[in-house]
């Protein structure tokens, strides 16, 4: 009964989140209404491909709900109908420090919802970004001269720019912030000089999502020197997110997932910290083992004891953040205390059978909307 009752829980609350809004979101993120309340997300990204499976580490990036992109390297408010910007530090792209993106080119390449493709292979994943990047971002990536004098795709890390979602799942972990904030976020790094000093042990894209969040949220985001050996990495970014959280209630938290789109292209892995890596896969682990057993022995009890850090499993799923943390929040607050009380599909007994049709009606939009790999849209709130 436990286990019917948590299922009709869980079922219930996502389709209370996503299917009643659908309509009114699709037409809000392309061109309606603005959150009422701004937000920064930090995205967790898992890692993909051979490098992933060296450096199991991942990416991180900024999501910014009311900060948008005049130029790649320079920020300004949103206007009406705006989605906002994903900002972050990359590996010697355009010789910038950081560089920012509109929300959805940065997840799918496109510039609109109906161009999202159902399902994705590589070949049209690197179509979509090429096109992207001819349209968008050649200042940024241009394209370089071959042997024999034709130009083609420049090659490097510029491609983690745009499409981000093909290859990837996403976790966000969103607090809400102030206009005043943004607004000193976006003098801030205007204003600042933007050239690269990449390096992947002290500046990195997870120190630059550190240094950003602080700014916020003072001492919000710490390096682990016990877990991560002083490098900062995406999942300590997450975790020193999560436990902010829990010890400022009053700063409205929530998660989401942004799934990794369908298709030919392999799965993303799970993404681990530098203990975490070490103790957890056998390539690091049993070599490790062999030489400096009681080292290793001592990493894996401090992991254990410390070191487990996983997104949560409920995690709304959705094709594009936007809603404000605070409006998430207090629906799950006023959804708990009935689902507490009740097993019953509150859902379905109080529809009428011509709430029932636009219900199923919805539905169908919604999937037509989300092109089918399993996300629902966040509604903007007024």
């Amino acid at each position: 009964m436990r286990k019917i009752f948590s299922e009709r829980k869980t079922r219930w609350l996502r389709r209370m989140a996503g299917w009643p809004a659908v309509c009114a979101a699709a037409v809000a993120l392309v061109g309606g209404t603005r959150p009422a309340r701004a937000d920064v997300a930090f995205l967790m990204e898992e890692p993909y491909g051979q490098f992933g499976n060296v450096n199991p580490t991942g990416h991180g990036a900024l999501y910014f709900n009311h900060i948008c992109a005049e130029t790649p390297t320079r920020l300004r408010m949103c206007r009406a109908g705006e989605q906002g910007v994903v900002v972050s530090r990359y590996y010697k792209v355009g010789g910038y420090d950081w560089l920012a993106v509109p929300l959805m080119p940065y997840l799918y390449a496109v510039d609109r919802i109906e161009d999202i493709p159902t399902m994705a292979d590589a070949t049209l994943r690197d179509q979509l970004r090429d096109a992207y990047r001819r349209s968008h971002l050649m200042a940024i990536a241009p394209d370089t001269v071959t042997k024999d004098g034709a130009m083609e795709t420049p090659k490097g890390d510029w491609i983690q720019l745009v499409g981000s979602s093909y290859d990837r799942k996403i976790y966000g972990f969103q607090l809400e912030t102030t206009r005043e904030e943004d607004e000193r976020f976006i003098d801030m790094y205007n204003d600042r000089r933007n050239v690269s000093h990449f390096n992947l042990f002290y500046r990195n894209c997870a120190d630059f999502s550190k240094t950003a969040l602080n700014s916020y949220f003072p001492h919000a985001v710490r390096k682990s020197y016990v877990l991560d050996f002083g490098i900062t990495t995406p999942k300590q970014v997450a975790r020193s997110l999560t436990k902010y959280s829990k010890k400022h209630p009053g700063t409205p938290f929530t998660v989401f997932m942004i799934p990794q789109v369908p298709g030919s292209i392999a799965r993303s892995h799970r993404i681990n910290g530098v203990m975490e890596s070490l103790v957890t896969s056998k390539k690091y682990a049993v070599p490790l083992l062999v030489l400096y057993p009681e080292f290793t022995i001592t990493l894996g009890a401090t992991y254990v004891v410390a070191g487990r850090f996983h997104p949560p499993v409920d995690a709304d799923p959705v094709m594009f953040p936007g809603e404000n943390a605070r409006t998430i929040v207090a629906r799950r607050e006023a959804l708990e205390p009935v689902m507490a009380l009740t097993d019953i599909d509150l859902e379905v007994v109080s529809q009428t059978p011509a709430e029932a049709g636009e219900m199923s009606a919805a539905r169908q939009q919604t999937d037509s909307s989300a092109k089918g790999f399993g996300g629902v849209l966040f509604q903007p709130s007024e």
